[in-house]
This record gives C-alpha cells, sequence and structure tokens, in this order.
C-alpha cells in the first residue's frame, strides 16, 4: 500500500506503520513524490488536502501529523456505525483516521495540563474515551477494521492483513507472602498487630503458617502453574524486589533465599520481568539497581517491566525505562479503571512526543486488572467474571492481544478473597475451550 503525503513527519511515518502493520502485515509505503504515486498502479492512499488521481484513497488530512508542537486540539466526537470518532473531514473516509489514531496512540492528552489522582498519577477522568465512554473499547482497532473494509471495497484485489487473536495473562508478585519469609522483625511486628487489634484468627493463623503446619495463604503458585499447564499458557511475571518496605512497596526482600528460588522456579516456566517499586518513581537511581537485582537472580538481561501500581508520568518513566534496557512494557493501563487506556488491544512502540520520534520501547497494553474491579469499582466476583468476559470478547473480535493483570494473593485463603480464585479457573477454562 502506498501513501503519498507532500510532507513526510515523524508523526505520519509512526502512524503509518502502525497502521499499516495492522492492515497489510507490513508498513504502508510513504512517498512525497506526486508524480511517482500518481503513475504507481498499486492500491494507493492519497493523505493530502486535494484529490489527486480517480484510482486513489483519499483522506483530507487533519493538520495534527504536521505539527511539532503539543497544544490541545478541538476534537468533536460524532457516531459512526455504532464507533465514536473525531476529526471528521473530506474524502473516502468519514475522519482522519491516522490523525485520530495518533491522538489515542501517542496519548497525546497526557502531555498536557492535567488532573493527577489520589497517587498523583493521570486521572482517567480526564481522558477522551472516559468523557465520551468508548474506554471499553479497542476504538483504534475497530476503526482499522472498518478502514480496511473501505480500503477493499476502493481495491477489491488487495490483500488484506489479520493478525491471530492471543491471550496473555499476567501477574505482579507484590507479596510473595502473607507470612513467610518476612524475617523475624516483621513477622513479630505482624503477631504483636495482630493482639492491638483483637485479631486472634490471624494470630493463631500466622503462627501455623510458620510452623509449617499450614500452606501460606498467598501461595498460589503451584495452582497456578497446573492451571496453565492444563490449559497452554504461557503467562508472564512480574517480581517487585525493593530493598526495603514503605507504604507501598510491602514485597518479600529479595536477598531472602526463598524469595530466589520462587523467581529461579519461574524463570524455567514463564517469561518474567521487574515490577519497579513505588520508591522508584521518586528515587530514580533505584530503578537501575532493582533490574540489577532480577538480572542476577536470573542470569539474564532484564528486558520486559511493568510499573507497581501502574504509575508512571509521561515521558519520563519511559524514557527511564528504555535507557535502563527495557524493551517491552506492560504498563499501559489504568490503575484505577478497567479498560483500553490508549484504546488499542495490539502491542505497538511508544512515540515520544515531546522528542518526536518512535522509540524501541513496545508498549503491552491491559484492559482489565482485578485489583480494578475489586477494589476501586467495587464489584463481586461474579460481576467481575462478566467485565473479564468483555473485555475478552471485544478484545478478540479485533484480532487484539487480550492482557489481564491478577496478583497471587486473589487466589489464596484469605477471606477477603473468598469466590475470586474459582471465578478466575471458571474464565480459564472458558476461554480454554
Amino acid at each position: 500500500m502506498l501513501l503519498y503525503s507532500s510532507i513526510i513527519t515523524p508523526r505520519l511515518q509512526y502512524i503509518a506503520d502502525f497502521a499499516g502493520k495492522e492492515i497489510t502485515g507490513k508498513p504502508f509505503e510513504l512517498t512525497a513524490d506526486k508524480g511517482y504515486f500518481q503513475q504507481s498502479n498499486s492500491p494507493k492512499i492519497n493523505y493530502s488536502a486535494e484529490r489527486s488521481t480517480t484510482d486513489e484513497f483519499w483522506i483530507k488530512h487533519h493538520p495534527l501529523l504536521f505539527e511539532n508542537k503539543i497544544t490541545e486540539q478541538l476534537i468533536e466526537c460524532f457516531q459512526l456505525n455504532n464507533q465514536k470518532a473525531f476529526f471528521k473531514t473530506e474524502g473516502d473516509f468519514p475522519f482522519d483516521v491516522f490523525a485520530a489514531s495518533f491522538y489515542l496512540l501517542s496519548r497525546y492528552e497526557e502531555y498536557l495540563l492535567h488532573q493527577k489522582d489520589i497517587y498523583g498519577r493521570y486521572a482517567h477522568e480526564n481522558s477522551l474515551a472516559f468523557k465520551e465512554g468508548f474506554l471499553n473499547r479497542p476504538l483504534v482497532n475497530e476503526w482499522l477494521l472498518l478502514f480496511k473494509s473501505s480500503l477493499k471495497q476502493k481495491f477489491p484485489s488487495f490483500t488484506i492483513h489479520y493478525s491471530p487473536f492471543t491471550f496473555l495473562p499476567t501477574y505482579d508478585i507484590d507479596i510473595a507472602w502473607s507470612y513467610k519469609n518476612k524475617g523475624f522483625w516483621r513477622s513479630l511486628g505482624g503477631f504483636i498487630q495482630s493482639i492491638v487489634k483483637g485479631n486472634w484468627q490471624q494470630y493463631k493463623e500466622r503462627l501455623r503458617v510458620l510452623r509449617g503446619k499450614q500452606r501460606d495463604p498467598y501461595d498460589t503458585y503451584g495452582w497456578l502453574n497446573s492451571l496453565h499447564k492444563q490449559y497452554k499458557l504461557n503467562p508472564y511475571y512480574f517480581f517487585l524486589l525493593a530493598n526495603r518496605t514503605s507504604r507501598y512497596d510491602k514485597n518479600i526482600f529479595p536477598k531472602q533465599k526463598a524469595m530466589f528460588d520462587l523467581i529461579s522456579d519461574h524463570l524455567i516456566r514463564y517469561p518474567v520481568g521487574i515490577h519497579p517499586s513505588w520508591r522508584s518513581g521518586d528515587e530514580h537511581g533505584l530503578l537501575q539497581k532493582e533490574i540489577n537485582t532480577l538480572s542476577a537472580i536470573t542470569g539474564n538481561k532484564v528486558l520486559a517491566s511493568r510499573q507497581h501500581y501502574i504509575r508512571f508520568t509521561l515521558p519520563e518513566t519511559f524514557r527511564r525505562l528504555s535507557n535502563a534496557g527495557i524493551l517491552f512494557d506492560f504498563s499501559m493501563g489504568y490503575g484505577s479503571i478497567n479498560g483500553f487506556r490508549a484504546s488499542a488491544a495490539t502491542p505497538f512502540y511508544w512515540y515520544d512526543l515531546e522528542k518526536e520520534k518512535q522509540t524501541e520501547l513496545m508498549l503491552f497494553p491491559f484492559c482489565y486488572m482485578e485489583a480494578n474491579s475489586f477494589y476501586e469499582q467495587k464489584f463481586t466476583a461474579q460481576q467481575a467474571l462478566e467485565e473479564m468476559r468483555h473485555y475478552y470478547q471485544v478484545t478478540k473480535k479485533v484480532n487484539g492481544t487480550f492482557i489481564m493483570i491478577w496478583h497471587n494473593h486473589f487466589f489464596g485463603t484469605d477471606k477477603l478473597f473468598a469466590g475470586w480464585k474459582e471465578m478466575y479457573e471458571q474464565f480459564i477454562r472458558e476461554t480454554g475451550k
């Protein structure tokens, strides 16, 4: 597919690569040579201010992809085939699908002045997707399916590419065990806290676990391994390896032999990545130290990450990850609500909007996290199951990659999460058929 534009900018190159791979399996060929474009017999898209030939697919462009600044954009959404769209324009397609997709994928709005949530993150309430009611849909992928259909009508011999649907469960190991392997002083503090609160059941449970008479409530790894093996799943695991505890970092210390053994056991089964601590977002030198710790345990270079609490700020966090050698990040989603933060259900390269360049950091967007369902949306296990089914189905419909986040303690024996393990197993059973 040949795409003509009188000016080829980094923004246009980026979205032409993404859209091209989604539509044809490879990037669009770009040209600024109008004569070459007009003479070409290939299927071709004219992305310019006016129609050029009769055998082209014309989209009158929006100025966004030709700007080199970040400024408020006038966005007016309209209904199109039961979908929202914006940047309405003239031509053979009702809106500028390239500019609109770039706006969402680049997270353009997150570079603008915005409200923070209680954790200092970009608040989902700011987003166009939330305000316009399409947060629960992979709108960019849906647009491109519609665009494929329009291109096929214009060029009947044109070969359309369809990627296979992928299901990728992922797990964040924030607290590997509830009672075990915490060391003498943390265990003593736990006993004292139970006494002060009069929680004698917890006191007795901790004692039984530490005496080896009961399995730790968060020790669900064997059960998960069996489930993955049965349904032929290859999940990703992310381990939090902070060197000291804090309000939001309550992991088992990485120096513990049990933690070393746990990571080593997972390494021989699954891909493993780093779960950068909360403190690493404030003390930037900690990120590399935590990556080095994981690398020392695995004996491999650490290439994948996901931010703890989904805490990141654009562009700073992703630049630090890139500088630390991370090539794959799984943080593109919200830690406050489920949905498609970038309105996409397929991996894409991060575009550094301030530097106006595509980077080598590949983003793997997630759309469902059980903690959002439980803590933020206050869903029951059954409601969460219905929500998870929705995201699975809409992702499968666009042949995307369905990525969800779970934590080991949701599958344990803590009464707070009663029913969630069974719900998860039901979901895996349904999707594994």
